[in-house]
């Protein structure tokens, strides 16, 4: 990758930031769907709170909980930064860790160190991360692996993003014959093949067809949450795409459906949910619609560029400490017991 590339990189992934922390870039017409769904409340739980357990496992490796921080970003100091933050929150708490796209990394060495979580999350699962697309543009299995062996990472996520790719002024688009080249991918690589949405949501025939061609986890990344139409149009000087933005406001498989559909279609495929989640009742619902796993994004980004660790510290307690509550008031004191409950009504 030339300089000025690089340069461009960097500039875009700081540029995502600021308006991820600054603009509204939620769909307004669009909600996760976890709102029309209420817990029937138990007052006779029969269980200790403080037995109430959020260990489960992932990636075959038993985890203190159920939690995932998705992949956001890289590439740069200021992401470094709260990559770094992330990853000893991540640790100190027992949450899986993702890292965001790995594309700059591969291609400049300048570019690692802003992944390099692993020295501050040594015993927690962390995800590597590239974009699909980039298959077709030149990545092969052998940036794969070198995206895995940059981290040391206990998975490996393709992540795809059609719109947001068309939205982004520099965006790659060619997502032809892309599920031949995931399946070599999830072929050679030594770790996990997981595939995320970024927040249009994975239906149940497209997991299918992920699955079939060797993907071992699906995150659904359902709409509801961040929008990256919206977050590119802010970044565009296009008025026609900032325009057209618009009618897009509402495009997406919300968190929910993608949920209760893609678990239909596969009952025992490791599933993460994640796509506006906000706390751990957030979460609590997920999981009793079929998802293994609950991922915060946006959520935590405020906290995560503040240079207080202590605030992100005390978020994933609060969402720990809300997933925990919300079990006990139904009743379950395991994870297993909540992915099984009937206590999940819709309103």
């Amino acid at each position: 990758m030339k300089h000025t590339e690089l340069d461009q990189t960097e500039k875009r992934k700081n540029e995502h930031i600021d308006i991820c922390l600054t603009e509204e870039v939620e769909g307004k017409e669009l909600k996760t769907g976890l709102e029309r769904y209420r817990f029937k409340h138990n007052p006779l739980p029969e269980i200790d709170y403080k037995e109430v357990d959020l260990s489960t496992t992932f990636l075959h490796k038993k985890v203190k909980t159920p939690f995932l921080i998705s992949s956001m970003t890289g590439g740069t100091e200021r992401a470094w930064q709260i990559n770094k933050r992330l990853a000893k929150a991540a640790e100190a708490h027992g949450w899986t860790l993702g890292v965001g796209s790995m594309r700059a990394a591969i291609q400049e060495s300048r570019s690692v160190y802003s992944f390099d979580v692993r020295k501050h999350a040594p015993s927690i699962p962390v995800l590597a991360n590239i974009g699909a697309v980039q298959l077709n543009y030149g990545f092969t299995i052998d940036e794969c692996k070198k995206a895995i062996h940059l981290i040391e990472a206990d998975a490996l996520i393709l992540h795809l993003n059609p719109l947001q790719e068309v939205f982004q002024p520099e965006g790659d688009t060619n997502f032809k014959d892309l599920l031949a080249k995931i399946q070599q991918v999830a072929e050679a690589i030594e770790v996990p093949l997981g595939i995320k949405e970024v927040g249009m949501g994975i239906d149940a025939k497209s997991a299918q067809r992920l699955v079939n061609a060797g993907a071992h986890f699906i995150d659904v990344a359902g709409a509801g949450g961040t929008s990256w139409v919206q977050v590119e149009s802010h970044r565009s000087h296009q008025t026609m795409r900032r325009q057209a933005a618009e009618a897009f406001d509402g495009w997406g498989n919300p968190t929910s459906e993608c949920l209760i559909d893609v678990r239909k279609q596969l009952p025992d495929v490791p599933l993460v949910a994640s796509g506006g989640l906000k706390n751990g009742v957030d979460a609590a619902k997920s999981i009793a619609l079929g998802a293994d796993m609950a991922g915060f994004g946006r959520a935590l980004l405020e906290n995560a560029v503040d240079d207080s660790e202590q605030a992100l510290s005390d978020q994933l307690a609060r969402i720990e400490f809300e997933l925990q509550t919300a079990m006990f008031g139904i009743g379950a004191s395991s994870i297993s017991t909540l992915k099984y409950t009937r206590a999940l009504r819709q309103k």
